[in-house]
Order: structure tokens, then sequence, then C-alpha cells
């Protein structure tokens, strides 16, 4: 009886997991495209990010205009192409965990007690984002993947 409920659990399963890689694509390019377009933008306004940041008390202010803006930029590029996707997507959700921290404070401490407050965050699509694909990594369809499978043939040949 048990096997009988298992193993069609077991099939669907497998058939499921053969769509982790295109998901993760899909993650990949729409949020990335969505962080080259907000760096692209922050980068042409680097005086009213600077106000911002200046205003928000963070240390340093231009210079973290410039680094955020070409973190967004550059991690939005880097996303897409499935490129360094682990160290992207950890430096980019330490990123969006620092803009909930100095910008939005009280949506990060909403977590548990109104979490609603919390996932309406401007920062929340981009950091689930990037966590996903810093514990996932980037897929089969990705120049990470790629990289991966030359140097295996490469060592293999060693």
């Amino acid at each position: 009886m048990m096997k009988t409920l298992i193993q069609p659990y077991v099939r669907l399963a497998g058939l499921i997991s053969y769509l982790e890689s295109p998901f993760l694509l899909v993650v990949r390019l729409y949020w990335g495209w969505q962080l080259v377009q907000s760096g692209l933008g922050k980068l042409h306004h680097l005086d009213k990010l600077t106000d911002y940041f200046t205003s928000l008390n963070i240390p340093l202010p231009a210079m973290n205009a410039h680094f955020v803006s070409g973190l967004e930029f550059v991690g939005g590029i880097l996303l897409i192409l499935g490129l360094g996707s682990r160290v992207i997507g950890l430096m980019l959700s330490v990123n969006m965990l620092v803009a909930y921290w100095t910008a939005d404070r009280e949506a990060l401490f909403a977590f548990f007690s109104d979490p609603a407050k919390f996932y309406v965050a401007d920062p929340y699509t981009f950091l689930f984002a990037s966590a996903m694909v810093l514990v996932f990594g980037a897929g089969l369809f990705s120049v990470d993947a790629l990289l991966a499978k030359r140097s295996r043939s490469w060592v293999e040949k060693q």
C-alpha cells in the first residue's frame, strides 16, 4: 500500500525537478534585468542617490552611491549571464539586507510580527531573487554551468 502511494510521488517529484533550471533562468533574466535598470537609473542620478544616502546617515554616501549603483548594474548583467552567480547572489543579498536596515528598518523588523509589511518593501523581490540564486546557483542554462563542464573535462584530461 505504502509503495503504491510513494512511487507516483517520487516520479512526479523527478519530473518537476526538470523545471529547476528553466525556472532559475527566468528568475535570473527577469530580476537581473530589473537590477540592470535600477543600477542604470541610480548611475544617471548619483547626486540624488548621494543626497538620499546622506539623509539616511550612511557613511561615505558618495562612495556608497557609486558602489551600490555599480553593484546593481554589473550584478544584474552577471545574473542574466549566470556568471559568478553565487558570489553575486551573496553580494546582492547583503546589499538588499543593508537596504532594509537603512531605508526600511520597520519592515525588516516586521518579518515575524507583520510579514506583509516585510514583503511589500522595495528590497524584498531583489533580496528573494538574489538569495534564490545564492542558494540554488544559476542552473544549467548559465555561463557558470558551461565553465564547470569545461573545467571538468580539462581536469579529466590532466
